[in-house]
């Protein structure tokens, strides 16, 4: 179905307005899914902060020439779709998800990160990366572990001596 101009603009100033906004882009190849695993998935992003807009590849190359990221663009060969949020990491982590659970329906093709063009292979490995939360739950217990220690010898030595008094 071809898209009239005024469709068009639309569609590119969602996808420049997506590319300005965001931390993190993503691009998705996804075919072949219901309607169903298709909202499904649009609401497990919207919950976890990712947009995520389907639109014409020529649009999306277009707005991202205007904006000069470093590196090269990957190859987009089939329909595409954007993930982005303003977390770095959220996209490709999200995205990952249901590349895993809905076996070859969906499938990252590169992504932007931090200015710069990545392949899929890199938006992959981004994607591994813990949330911040977790990061920052991870940190607590390093630091606590020590003082923890400290804590349960000086309850044994508290206990030894009771033992011999």
């Amino acid at each position: 179905m071809a898209l009239t101009k005024e469709k068009k603009k639309e569609v590119y100033a969602k996808v420049k307005g997506a590319l300005d906004e965001a931390g993190s882009v993503v691009f998705v190849h996804a075919k072949g899914m219901s309607v169903g695993e298709t909202q499904g998935m649009r609401k497990v992003f919207r919950d976890n902060g990712v947009s995520y807009y389907v639109a014409k590849k020529t649009l999306i190359r277009r707005a991202l020439d205007e904006m000069q990221y470093e590196g090269e663009q990957p190859v987009f060969g089939k329909e595409l779709a954007i993930a982005w949020g303003e977390d770095l990491v959220a996209p490709a982590r999200e995205v990952q998800g249901f590349v895993k659970s809905t076996k070859d329906k969906v499938e990252i093709v590169g992504g932007i990160f931090e200015g710069r063009y990545m392949s899929a292979s890199e938006m992959t490995e981004i994607a591994t990366i813990p949330s911040q939360h977790t990061l920052y739950a991870q940190f607590v217990n390093i630091i606590n572990s020590p003082i923890q220690g400290f804590v349960m010898a000086l309850h044994q030595i508290a206990e030894k001596k009771e033992a011999t008094a």
